[in-house]
């Protein structure tokens, strides 16, 4: 039985690198921001304005306890959500957990030309972006830091970067029961 959990900041390559580690592994894919709108067919961001923030995050967790059950699956998790209930703690029970590290600088360039609208980002460039996310970044760290995994997620420009990762992610957990 394999469950691998994703965890980091939004921008750090969870989605890609997951989709990339599944394929590599054979093993199924599950992103459980994906798997809420699928769920309560609504987006993240129309849930998150129309319910407010607590309601999200319950919702959330509840998604977590469904797919944390689910046997030989990447699992990609919401940036947030690491950082609300015990989700960490849960994670780390139920399987190998990863927190993807990306320099904050890394973070706002890759934000910047993300093709995901990120209605937090809205209205955000240059200094004002970067300082956005070290603030967001320095309080959820402590929640990712307590991954059983921690990997440099930096490197992701190309389809061969992300292979190239995916590769030495994927002997960094057969390395690490």
């Amino acid at each position: 039985m394999i469950r691998i959990f994703l965890v980091g900041y939004m921008g750090a390559g969870k989605t890609t690198l997951g989709k990339a580690l599944a394929r590599r592994m054979n093993l199924s894919y599950i992103d459980t921001d994906q798997f809420l709108e699928n769920r309560y067919h609504k987006k993240v961001c129309d849930i998150f304005a129309s319910e407010g923030e607590t309601q999200f995050r319950n919702l959330e967790y509840r998604i977590l306890c469904e797919v944390s059950e689910i046997e030989n699956v990447i699992i990609s998790t919401g940036g947030g959500l690491p950082c609300f209930h015990d989700s960490m703690a849960v994670m780390n029970r139920m399987g190998t957990t990863v927190y993807l590290e990306v320099s904050v600088e890394e973070l706002a360039a890759r934000l910047k030309v993300s093709k995901t609208v990120r209605p937090v980002l809205q209205n955000r460039s240059g200094e004002e972006l970067v300082d956005f996310v070290r603030e967001n970044l320095n309080k959820r760290r402590p929640f990712y830091e307590q991954a059983g995994i921690r990997f440099n997620a930096g490197l992701m420009y190309t389809k061969c970067d992300v292979e190239a990762l995916a590769e030495k992610l994927e002997a960094l957990i057969c390395n690490n029961p």
